[in-house]
C-alpha cells in the first residue's frame, strides 16, 4: 500500500542566514535513514559552512542560481538544472545572487547532522 506523506517537517539550518528545509522523507519526518527528500527556499545572501558529508547529493534547481563550491572551484546551478556532489568529498552551498534558490535535495543515504562533518569555523 503506498504511504502518503501529509505534510514535511521544517528542520532548523546551517549557514549566516535562515533557510527553509522542508524533509518530506528522511530521519525526522519519515524515521527514513536510507534516503532523504528535502525542498530547500534560500534567502539572497545565504552560505552554510563547508562540509565534508558521508551521503551522496542530488540537487534539482527550481528557481534561482544555487552555488555549489568545491575544492577546486564552485558551478551555479541554475533553475532547470541539476548537481551531484559526492559523499567524502569538500563542498559549500550557498546563494550569492538577488534571488536566492529554490531547490529539491535528496541525499543517500539520509542527511543526519552526525554525517554532515561541517567545517568547524
Amino acid at each position: 500500500m503506498p504511504t502518503l506523506i501529509q505534510s514535511p517537517s521544517v528542520i532548523e539550518s546551517a549557514g549566516n542566514k535562515p533557510k527553509v528545509i522542508e524533509e518530506f522523507i528522511g530521519r525526522i519526518n519519515t524515521k527514513n535513514s536510507n534516503l532523504s527528500i528535502a525542498k530547500m527556499k534560500s534567502p539572497s545572501g545565504w552560505i552554510e559552512p563547508g562540509q565534508k558529508p558521508e551521503f551522496d547529493e542530488f540537487t534539482v534547481v527550481l528557481n534561482g542560481i544555487l552555488r555549489v563550491e568545491y575544492d577546486k572551484g564552485f558551478v551555479d546551478v541554475k533553475a532547470g538544472q541539476a548537481v551531484i556532489t559526492n559523499k567524502n568529498e569538500w563542498v559549500r552551498y550557498s546563494t550569492p545572487f538577488n534571488e536566492g534558490a529554490e531547490y529539491i535535495a535528496v541525499c543517500l543515504p539520509a542527511f543526519s547532522p552526525e554525517t554532515v562533518n561541517r567545517d568547524s569555523n
